[in-house]
């Protein structure tokens, strides 16, 4: 059996805007199905916003949002961010995690998503891998990017 699991992104009225700006920086093909396109009437308040999206790249990257419905109950949390003991802490409940094979490689996807984003833990060498850095993007999706390094017990 073969599965596969798939990051999916809860927005407020910028879901298109973050999957075009994830396409920007990963590449790959997006898809944006409104709510309008379901059959809401176009007059109606949200009828723009996105019931279904999704970036699928060739390199293994893939991501879906949509724009929760006005009416729904907000779930968001503080990402109040704390650095102790060389442990980064944050209020977040997950982060969405990128691994590549190279520095150079997560070098540039860092170099995307790091616009307009607040930083964390800076991208760069550590002591576990050639490459890691820690951001929360535009849209206040907490990134982890680091490079495959083998674990060296």
């Amino acid at each position: 059996m073969t599965i596969t699991t798939t990051t999916h992104l809860n927005f407020r009225g910028d879901a298109r805007a973050a999957l075009e700006f994830y396409q920007s920086v990963f590449g790959g093909d997006r898809t944006v199905v409104t709510y309008g396109d379901f059959g809401m009437p176009g007059d109606l308040p949200g009828a723009d916003e996105v019931v279904f999206g999704q970036v699928v790249a060739e390199n293994g990257f893939r991501i879906m949002a949509y724009d929760v419905p006005a009416d729904s109950p907000a779930a968001a949390v503080p990402a109040a961010t704390v650095r102790e003991h060389g442990r980064t802490l944050t209020g977040e409940r997950f982060f969405v995690s990128v691994r590549g094979e190279t520095a150079e490689e997560v070098g540039g996807l860092w170099g995307g998503l790091a616009d307009g984003a607040e930083v964390i833990e800076e991208y760069g060498p550590s002591a576990w891998a050639p490459g890691f850095g820690m951001l929360t993007d535009r849209f206040g999706v907490t990134w982890i990017l680091d490079v495959a390094a083998p674990y060296a017990g």
